[in-house]
């Protein structure tokens, strides 16, 4: 199966004024994340607030401009494309935002949205686009009549639904989603997921889902990357992982992930402390400071991503963790 979206060694960083006259700060918002995405497959990434998932997305979605690395859609590479080229990439890269209400035009209605990416993008007549937005509604489970209705006519589901019509309208090859249910009641939830996979599985898109929510991300992920303050800490197939996490962190989420019926031999385990400042992290491994495992060497010396047990893992003892 083809890649169709590769990260090697992703950074995005920031410059903040701290005020007159004191130098600027620097915030790494992402600092070195390297993954490649095959077509019909879906990397979830998870982490707090503030870890970078946000900004990766805008990256990965050509929003914003890396600061440093390579980023290749379908084998070609980003910061090397020219205008045109960027163009085409954009079609091939599209994004479902958290906010169904935020992320519609209210003022125009659906069948104009959904019909403005083939508008902007094909040589296709009226009637031709047309065509084609009724079949992609159907195929969300929208009515013929929704196409003259505005946005504030329907519900947080149904508009969700509209907005991934719309990332689909193109057939990209890449489909970036941040947090797309955690805006919805949890009686919708899955049945938005389930349309996303129906529809991942009859166009073979790309799926990076971002998400805080590890139940769902254990639903739709074939694999995950963990990330902490702009680093990835584990990454590997989504079943190995939730079965046996290795990285403290990734431990302590799963183990804070509400289940019906919890596993016993899984205690829960708290996280002791907050997230570091970004505009001043840590020396050596960034999670030390809440970290029950931490050591003299995790204090000063960054841990690198090894292959260990079928993932990649960024810690210092994750053989002794794992037991």
């Amino acid at each position: 199966m083809s890649i169709v979206l590769e990260a090697r060694e992703l950074t995005r960083h920031y410059e903040i004024s701290r005020g007159l006259f004191k130098p600027s700060a620097l915030v790494r918002a992402l600092n070195g994340v390297s993954f490649s995405l095959q077509a019909g497959k879906t990397l979830a990434v998870v982490g707090e607030s503030g870890c970078g998932k946000s900004t990766l997305a805008r990256a990965l979605t050509l929003i914003e401009q890396p600061t440093s690395g390579s980023l290749q859609i379908a084998g070609q590479e980003v910061a090397t494309a020219g205008k045109a080229q960027r163009k085409q990439l954009r079609r091939d890269v599209q994004m479902v935002f958290q906010n169904p209400y935020a992320s519609l035009n209210p003022r125009q209605k659906i069948g104009d949205q959904l019909a403005e990416p083939l508008l902007i993008n094909t040589g296709l007549s009226r009637a031709e686009r047309r065509e084609k937005v009724q079949a992609m509604m159907q195929q969300v489970g929208l009515r013929p009549e929704h196409h003259q209705r505005y946005p504030h006519m329907f519900s947080g589901g149904q508009r969700q639904r509209i907005a991934l019509a719309r990332a689909m309208m193109l057939q990209p090859k890449v489909l970036v989603a941040d947090e797309p249910t955690s805006a919805l009641d949890v009686s919708i939830q899955a049945q938005v997921l389930n349309l996303f996979m129906d529809l991942q599985e009859q166009y073979e898109t790309g799926y990076v889902f971002i998400s805080h929510n590890l139940a769902v991300v254990r639903h739709v992920a074939d694999e995950v990357l963990v990330m902490y303050l702009g680093r990835p800490v584990e990454m590997g197939p989504a079943e190995a992982i939730y079965l046996r996490p290795l990285h403290p962190y990734t431990r302590a989420l799963l183990s804070a992930t509400p289940s019906i019926h919890p596993d016993p031999a899984r205690p829960k385990i708290r996280i002791a402390g907050e997230p570091p400042n970004p505009l001043a992290p840590p020396a050596g491994c960034a999670f030390h400071q809440r970290c029950p495992h931490a050591s003299e060497r995790c204090r000063v010396e960054v841990p690198q991503l090894r292959l260990l047990d079928a993932r990649q893992v960024a810690c210092h003892h994750a053989e002794q963790i794992a037991g």
